[in-house]
C-alpha cells in the first residue's frame, strides 16, 4: 500500500497536472502528514477540461491565488470508502453534504450506479487506500462557491 495520498497521485500518469498543483501550492507536506485524508483526485484530463472552461492556461491556474482554495476542496478529513459514501447518501435521502478542507461542503448524489460531486464530477475509480487515506479519481476539477 503506498504510504500517503500523495504517492498514489505521484504513481499515477493520469494525474501530472494534479501532483504539479498540489507542489506549487504547497500542500505535498499536508498531504504527506497523518491524516487521515479522503482526497477526491481530477484526471489531467479533467483539469484540461476546466482550464479550457475557465480560459485559463497550466501556469496561470499554478500561479493564482485561488490555487489552494480549490485543491482543498478536493480533501474531506477522515478516510471515506466509497461505502461510507454511499451510506451517507442513502441515509440522507439521495444526498450527503459533505465538509471540505476548504470548509466549504460538497454535494455527494448517486447517479446511475456513479457516485457523483457537485453533480458535474463522477468518480471513477474508488477507494484507492494509502496509510494516510483513500483517493478517489473523479471525471472533473470541483471548484469552491465564490463569495
Amino acid at each position: 500500500m503506498p504510504a500517503t495520498v500523495v504517492d498514489i497521485a505521484v504513481g499515477s500518469e493520469a494525474h501530472t497536472t494534479l501532483v504539479a498543483a498540489v507542489t506549487e501550492a504547497g500542500l505535498v507536506e499536508t498531504l504527506q502528514g497523518e491524516g487521515p485524508f479522503t482526497v477526491f483526485a481530477p484526471t489531467d484530463d479533467a483539469f484540461a477540461a476546466a482550464l479550457e472552461a475557465l480560459g485559463l492556461t497550466a501556469e496561470e491556474l499554478l500561479a493564482s491565488p485561488d490555487l489552494a482554495s480549490i485543491l482543498t476542496y478536493h480533501v474531506v478529513p477522515g478516510k471515506l470508502m466509497a461505502a461510507d459514501v454511499i451510506a451517507a447518501v442513502e441515509a440522507g435521502g439521495g444526498e450527503a453534504m459533505v465538509d471540505t478542507v476548504n470548509g466549504a461542503p460538497i454535494s455527494v448524489t448517486i447517479v446511475d450506479g456513479m457516485v457523483m460531486i457537485n453533480g458535474t464530477a463522477t468518480v471513477t475509480a474508488a477507494d484507492l487506500e494509502a496509510g494516510n487515506g483513500v483517493v478517489h479519481v473523479i471525471d472533473a476539477v470541483i471548484l469552491p462557491p465564490t463569495e
